[in-house]
């Protein structure tokens, strides 16, 4: 597996799911910022539904869909169907995750924390969900809300000392000694 962090804000995203595991997955991608979501559900009332708004599209995509997106997530559908689906993006040439379905994807969804821009992952590779999220949870209690401005104060420091034109390692050693300084973490 290869840890990335993909920016979905630009990226075409096909999301095809059902319940509350395909609203799981839009509010995972509203959260991530992405900008261009398509939804296909049948649901066509309930919470899915509402929050897909504008954004539900049909109850299944067409091949036309599937190729125009850079990324297809699955979820809440059966088996067969996930398959026909999964092997179809594939056929497109797009990345696929079928959640729970670790033979059907191309990558894995980590359990995430997000406070502001900061985000911390936990991954098993698919082989045990549940660990992730107790560790997320675990993480939760570690970093909570004000990690989001201690980000952004890092951050504004950050820009000051590369317009002083210091070099990377010298910014990642005054990075260090400021976190150490304020005492944010053990």
């Amino acid at each position: 597996m290869l840890p990335i962090v993909l920016d979905v804000g630009a990226l075409r995203i096909v999301l095809v799911g059902e319940g509350e595991a395909g609203l799981k997955r839009l509010e995972l991608l509203d959260a991530a910022g992405a900008a261009h979501v398509e939804v296909f559900s049948g649901a066509q009332d309930g919470a899915l539904a509402s929050r897909a708004g504008v954004r539900l599209k049909g109850a299944r995509p067409s091949s036309e869909a599937l190729e125009a997106a850079g990324l297809v997530l699955i979820a809440g559908l059966d088996e067969a169907e996930s398959e026909a689906l999964a092997a179809a993006a594939r056929k497109a040439g797009r990345l696929v995750n079928t959640e729970d379905r670790k033979p059907l994807c191309d990558f894995h969804i980590p359990s995430t924390v997000r406070r502001g821009d900061l985000l911390l992952t936990v991954s098993t590779g698919g082989q045990s969900p549940g660990l992730a999220r107790r560790l997320r949870r675990y993480l939760e209690g570690l970093f909570g809300p004000e990690w989001s401005g201690r980000l952004k104060e890092l951050a504004e420091r950050r820009e000051v000392w590369r317009k002083e034109g210091l070099d990377l390692s010298e910014v990642g050693r005054r990075s260090e000694a400021y976190i150490e300084d304020k005492g944010w973490l053990p």
